[in-house]
């Protein structure tokens, strides 16, 4: 951690209170590194990898400015400041480029207590979601518009924003940017704010495609690179386990039972399916995430996830920029990813917030030259170990009781949410079954208990919790595990329903799993 405080490094009174009430109080490198110069009004280019504190790093400044204006002497005096200007229609005065719907969710959410204290209004702009709640604020007009680079250029063509009234623009993760071809639409967009503007560019790696966007849109850039014994890297454990192709499963299976939060990457979206179902047959609490979900499912998955009713995670490489959730325990790739840059944005879902964290890659026989390829370029140093899914190194990489509460039912995907099911997440909720949200296609050899309870048992062979009395999780927050034996009935008012009836992240205010009366 950095030794200045916030204050020291020039951020205003009210801004550092409210980063007090949060409990943050000590900068994180890459904050110390870059603040003084992006109050100061200079564009910054900033490297920090995930989970380095980039996010407080540029909403600081930004929320500053619009307040106070740039430089010392804007900032002056601004310890109580809060603005009375009020926003224009349809032009926003600062612009946030993100690459996922997750993260520009994500860093909204970090912004909104900055942007409340300040007398700011901030408005999400995305596709996956209808465009009428977006443009309705942008002709309201909002101070700060976090965008995904599509959505907003179709809204700028059919005349609802204009970016001609920016002060600041900010392009977070441009690195992820240019990984999924988004290149030609930020520059497209830059093209459309002021050149006289602060313009800050923060990425975890600063590769060639990055620098076209540095050389032609920052003017003499401040650059700042954060990458300390802080950082998650140093913070994770890597390892490696060669497995055989037949334990691949079952090693994966107890790496999940085990206390604390698991995200799973796999390369497909039909994979990362089919994983999370076998997990959730199995009796382990797994949701997914791709590209296939609905915006209202991928925020349903997450809110399952975060809030611990889901205590593993499975995903594609497309969806890792847009996890972050503190305190994930291990990463696992389950299917090893082909580059070095995609491990590490996949490894940085844990060791966040100088966390430490665990990363595990199952490597197969034919996969051995690529991984060690892969560990290479990516500069870490994995500890290889030939295991089984009863190797003791197992509970040493991921420690704990090993626990098999109940699966959950997967969501419904944005391709089959239209019209088909009611009600059963996943597959097809069984005709005239009142209430029980058995899934048809996805059932992965539910079976009935006595009592009515539908149990996810593995695949057909057997019951995954038949040992077990009606119990099942309530969500256990920061540990994002449920302990065992705790009654279904303290969350469904005495009935038992099935695993399979609540909807993957269905959940309601009060934190429980709602029964799934439409598609999550």
């Amino acid at each position: 951690m950095s030794s200045a405080s916030f204050g020291a490094l020039g951020v205003p009174a009210f801004l550092v209170d409210v980063l007090a009430d949060l409990d943050i109080t000590t900068p994180t490198p890459i904050q110390a590194a870059t603040l003084p110069d992006s109050l100061a009004g200079r564009d910054v280019l900033g490297r920090g990898r995930t989970g380095s504190g980039k996010t407080y790093a540029f909403l600081l400044p930004l929320v500053a400015r619009l307040v106070g204006g740039t430089g010392s002497a804007g900032l002056a005096g601004s310890a109580a400041r809060v603005s009375t200007r009020r926003p224009a229609p349809k032009r926003p005065r600062a612009l946030i480029l993100a690459p996922t719907r997750e993260l520009a969710t994500q860093i909204d959410e970090a912004l909104r207590p900055l942007a409340t204290r300040a007398g700011l209004t901030s408005r999400t702009v995305f596709g996956g979601v209808g465009q009428g709640p977006q443009v309705a604020d942008l002709r309201r007009g909002v101070d700060i518009v976090v965008a995904c680079p599509g959505r907003l250029e179709d809204l700028i063509a059919q005349g609802h924003v204009s970016l001609a009234a920016v002060e600041v623009t900010i392009i977070d993760e441009a690195d992820h940017m240019a990984d999924l071809g988004f290149l030609p639409s930020v520059r497209r967009l830059l093209d459309a704010t002021p050149t006289g503007g602060q313009r800050m560019l923060f990425s975890a790696t600063l590769d060639a495609a990055v620098g076209v966007l540095v050389r032609r849109y920052l003017v003499r850039p401040v650059t700042h690179e954060a990458d300390s014994a802080q950082s998650p890297v140093a913070a994770m454990t890597h390892h490696v386990l060669h497995v055989a192709a037949a334990d691949h499963l079952p090693v994966l299976v107890d790496l999940t039972a085990a206390p604390g939060r698991t995200v799973v990457f796999t390369r497909t979206k039909h994979r990362a399916k089919n994983l999370a179902r076998q997990l959730n047959a199995r009796g382990i609490p797994t949701v997914e995430l791709h590209g296939n979900l609905s915006q209202s499912a991928r925020t349903r998955t997450m809110e399952a996830f975060s809030s611990g009713v889901a205590q593993t995670l499975v995903a594609t490489d497309i969806a890792a920029r847009g996890i972050h959730v503190d305190d994930v325990a291990l990463v696992v790739h389950a299917d090893p990813p082909t580059e070095h840059k995609a491990y590490l944005h996949r490894s940085g879902r844990t060791a966040r917030a100088g966390n430490s964290g665990t990363v595990v890659t199952l490597m197969t026989d034919d996969q051995v030259r690529d991984v060690h390829d892969l560990t290479r370029k990516a500069g870490v140093r994995a500890t290889t170990t030939r295991v089984t899914d009863r190797h003791p190194l197992l509970r040493e990489l991921a420690p704990g009781e090993r626990e098999y509460a109940g699966g959950l039912a997967p969501a419904v995907s944005a391709e089959s949410r239209s019209g088909r099911g009611s009600g059963q997440g996943g597959g097809r909720s069984s005709s005239g079954r009142s209430g029980s949200g058995r899934a048809g296609s996805n059932r992965a050899g539910s079976s009935r208990t006595g009592n009515g309870r539908a149990v996810a048992g593995p695949g057909g062979s057997g019951r995954a919790a038949a040992s077990r009395s009606d119990s099942s999780r309530t969500g256990s927050g920061g540990a994002g595990r449920a302990a065992a034996g705790r009654s279904v009935s303290s969350r469904t008012g005495g009935r038992t329903p099935s695993a399979a009836a609540f909807s993957a992240g269905s959940r309601g205010g009060s934190g429980r799993p709602r029964r799934s009366g439409r598609p999550a």
